[in-house]
């Protein structure tokens, strides 16, 4: 910034004023008084965060906001009163007794309507009856012995174990069945069939990132059951799908690490997925206990850049490796000599033997590998 002086004498004014005036590369002739008058009405402006741009030519670097905090995402909400709660079944006997005597009451009222044939009757050691014939009455018993027998015999269901049943009536949830063995179930109500033991389940590859944001693919092992029959059959679609869905979002969120990477890594990632993918399925009924990458590789349009990306810090590793080892053997061959008096070597005599010993050593490093 530099202050010149300039002097005006315009024809109404007699002896010439000076002003002082301040000017650099980027801006235009300001007068020094200006910038310090008093201003008698002082405004009162709002300050707010604002970006300002890198100067030409001064090498300041701009300032960006901060990033605001991300808001938390809110919970998945479900049907409060939707909840696994037991149902009413009855043993599997009184739904056998029911359907015999059904059948009892169909065999009876042939009988009585005299349709029942001859042979049956001798084989039932029933007394020989005319039969009153097919009226009204008779039809009426052959319905509710029919109606007793399928009730009966249509309502027996066998419990498994890690099997449940949830039942609903009209679209309405009436419970869950979880018992084992021969039981008696409403027939009027429907069955759904779940299974609720450990289960685990291996992904295809999905896509995923590392720290640095290269895409991967990567195979999961999820270990999780059906924690919440009723609100896992009925408060999601497909509670499969939707776990497969919570932990491909879930692969979008963590960075997960090639295999040999930094120690640990693997952990921490297999850690963070099983907290977000629980989190996100504990609403509808599903308990995951594991969530852990078992196969990560990069993605077929990255492959073949990052392995030779990956084949060239390898080589500069061994390169650092090789370079340490030859510096520290002639460190270590040059001072045995000196020490042990074996030779005496000036500045010059120094450097030409370390010289020769490096190049020995690294030629010999060079044979080995080959």
């Amino acid at each position: 910034m530099s202050t010149t002086t300039t002097s005006q004498t315009p024809e109404s004014e007699g002896p010439a004023r000076s002003g002082r005036l301040i000017q650099n590369e980027s801006t235009m002739e300001i007068p020094v008084h200006l910038l310090f008058r008093d201003d008698p009405d002082p405004v009162s402006v709002p300050l707010r965060p604002a970006v300002v741009g890198r100067r030409q030519g001064t090498g300041e670097q701009p300032r960006f906001r901060r990033p605001l905090p991300a808001r938390p995402r809110p919970a998945v909400q479900v049907d409060p009163e939707l909840a696994e709660r037991p149902a009413r079944v009855l043993p599997g006997a009184a739904g056998v007794l029911a359907g015999a005597c059904g059948v009892a009451g169909c065999l009876a009222s042939s009988w009585w309507a005299g349709v029942l044939p001859p042979l049956a009757t001798e084989a039932l050691r029933l007394p020989e009856y005319a039969g009153a014939g097919l009226g009204p009455a008779q039809w009426a018993a052959y319905a509710g012995a029919g109606a007793l027998g399928l009730f009966g015999f249509g309502g027996l269901a066998r419990g498994r174990t890690g099997r449940a049943w949830v039942l609903g009536l009209f679209g309405r949830y009436r419970g869950t069945v979880r018992r084992t063995g021969l039981m008696w179930v409403n027939p009027l109500l429907l069955r759904r069939r779940v299974d609720v033991r450990l289960r685990h389940w291996r992904s295809e590859p999905m896509p995923a990132a590392d720290g640095n944001g290269v895409a991967l693919r990567a195979v999961v092992l999820v270990v999780w059951r059906v924690r919440d029959t009723a609100r896992a059959v009925l408060g999601v679609e497909d509670h499969e799908t939707y776990l497969r869905e919570c932990v491909e979002a879930a692969l979008a969120r963590v960075p997960v690490e090639m295999p040999g990477g930094t120690r640990g890594s693997a952990e921490l990632a297999g850690d963070a997925l099983t907290r977000l993918v629980a989190a996100d399925a504990a609403p509808v009924g599903l308990e995951v206990f594991s969530v852990q990458p078992v196969r990560v590789e990069y993605a077929p349009e990255v492959a073949a850049a990052m392995h030779r990306r990956r084949i060239a810090a390898l080589d500069a590793q061994h390169r650092a490796t090789v370079l340490s080892s030859v510096v520290d053997s002639v460190e270590d061959t040059v001072t045995r000599l000196t020490v042990r008096g074996l030779v005496e070597l000036d500045d010059y005599e120094r450097k030409a033997l370390v010289k020769d010993l490096t190049v020995a050593f690294c030629s010999g490093r060079g044979e080995q590998g080959a």
